[in-house]
């Protein structure tokens, strides 16, 4: 409460603009609300943990921003045999661009904002955007990974 209080001063003050909140519950979301508008929440959130899907959903319906850190967190599962590489060769893409894909269908809320280390590594991140993934690959991914659901 004293920190959100702060942040609305300064926010009041015309110092910051937006005021957002890392690694929360929906709990401690509600708790920030009653002192400060909250715009965004950044969660760890992937392909392979994605136990923070009450507070996505939660950020969703109060039309706020979703950012997951470590979106790419793919590990075992980009391996040549592994499920997303399956789904990867199905759409022409490799396993990160399914699973940035995942997370756009997920919910229109999300803003991966994945590392990128050149230029055309940010392309491959960018054309993540164009792959539509089907329902049935959509809920395949989704349960490759650690839920709350």
């Amino acid at each position: 409460a004293e920190q959100v209080g702060e942040l609305k001063k300064l926010q009041d003050e015309g110092k910051i603009k937006h005021i957002g909140l890392s690694q929360v519950t929906v709990g401690q979301i509600k708790e920030a609300q009653k002192y400060a508008k909250i715009d965004a929440v950044e969660n760890l959130y992937n392909v392979s943990d994605h136990r923070d899907d009450d507070v996505l959903d939660y950020a969703e319906s109060q039309h706020m921003a979703f950012v997951p850190w470590f979106p790419l967190n793919t590990g075992k599962l980009t391996g040549a045999n592994s499920p997303l590489a399956k789904i990867a060769n199905k759409y022409k893409a490799s396993p990160a661009q399914i699973a940035l894909a995942w997370l756009l269908k997920r919910s229109g809320n999300v803003l991966p904002i994945p590392g990128t280390s050149s230029v055309a590594h940010l392309e491959d991140n960018v054309a993540a955007a164009s792959i539509k993934l089907s329902d049935d690959d959509f809920k395949a991914i989704t349960n490759l990974g650690v839920s709350n659901r």
